[in-house]
């Protein structure tokens, strides 16, 4: 079992961090924050380590918490953070209800029509997660005709639209999904890497991955699309803790790397 453990990690931080292809790229020209602006950033905490809420604290603590913090501070912005439903926090950034969203968020040309992104701070891919004693589903072409459980409107959502004769769940959180795995109440979920394999390790005995990633995706933060200002600010302070060496920082809290 410590073995298995020690190899999805590893895998976990190699498909999460691959970065030297969508590194944050400098600005031509540094940008101000106008002053006494407070920026509205919207966050789905439901998917850790990326986002999630301490269960004593009651705070949102994850990587992408970290994230923007350190963002904020580099480019010398302010902001708050609210916690939010997948679907709220899509329909709000694309009606500008808020300035930004953080949330493990793919970039793709469908979102692209109603927000816009920073460039992108990591990569990400959907796997197929089963019941510990499943042996018959190994891939997408073995999921036919199979219950699969998905967060509501995220790519994993997408992706098992595309698998022929199966019966999807969807879930307002994921972990809702990941639960009725567990109870047997779905075949499989498909979700990101990250958060798949976080619930794997936490309930190593009950649930576990099969398959290969099966798709990339890069991760961007979502920004209201009349915001270019701010959408230039978040670019700012990305390409900076990339530069001094914050981000690395982030990634061996939240992932382990070295």
């Amino acid at each position: 079992m410590k073995t298995s453990i020690v190899k999805i990690v590893a895998i976990l931080f190699v498909a999460v961090f691959i970065l030297a292809a969508c590194a944050p790229a400098a600005p031509a020209a540094e940008v101000e924050a106008p002053a006494g602006t407070v920026y509205r950033i919207a966050s789905d905490a439901t998917w850790p380590p990326f986002e999630m809420v301490d269960e004593t604290s009651k705070d949102l603590v994850g990587f992408d918490i970290d994230l923007i913090a350190a963002v904020a501070e580099e480019a010398g912005f302010q902001y708050e953070v609210i916690n939010i439903s997948w679907d709220a926090l899509l329909a709000g950034v694309s009606q500008c209800q808020y300035d930004g969203a953080i949330s493990s968020i793919s970039i793709t040309d469908e979102r692209k029509e109603s927000m816009a992104f920073s460039d992108p701070y990591a990569t990400a891919g959907q796997i197929i997660t089963v019941g510990i004693n499943e042996t018959e589903i190994k891939g997408l072409d073995t999921l036919v005709g199979k219950r699969i459980g998905v967060q509501m409107g995220t790519t994993g959502d997408f992706a098992a639209q595309d698998v022929e004769g199966a019966q999807i769940i969807s879930y307002d959180t994921v972990d809702l999904a990941f639960q009725d795995l567990m109870n047997g109440q779905v075949d499989a979920v498909i979700a990101d890497l990250a958060p798949s394999a976080n619930f794997v390790l936490l309930n190593a005995d009950k649930i576990k991955l099969v398959g290969e990633q099966f798709t990339d995706e890069a991760l961007g933060i979502a920004v209201c699309k009349t915001n270019p200002e701010f959408l230039a600010l978040v670019n700012q302070g990305l390409a900076g803790i990339q530069a001094n060496g914050k981000l690395d920082e982030l990634k061996a809290k939240w992932f382990g790397a070295e």
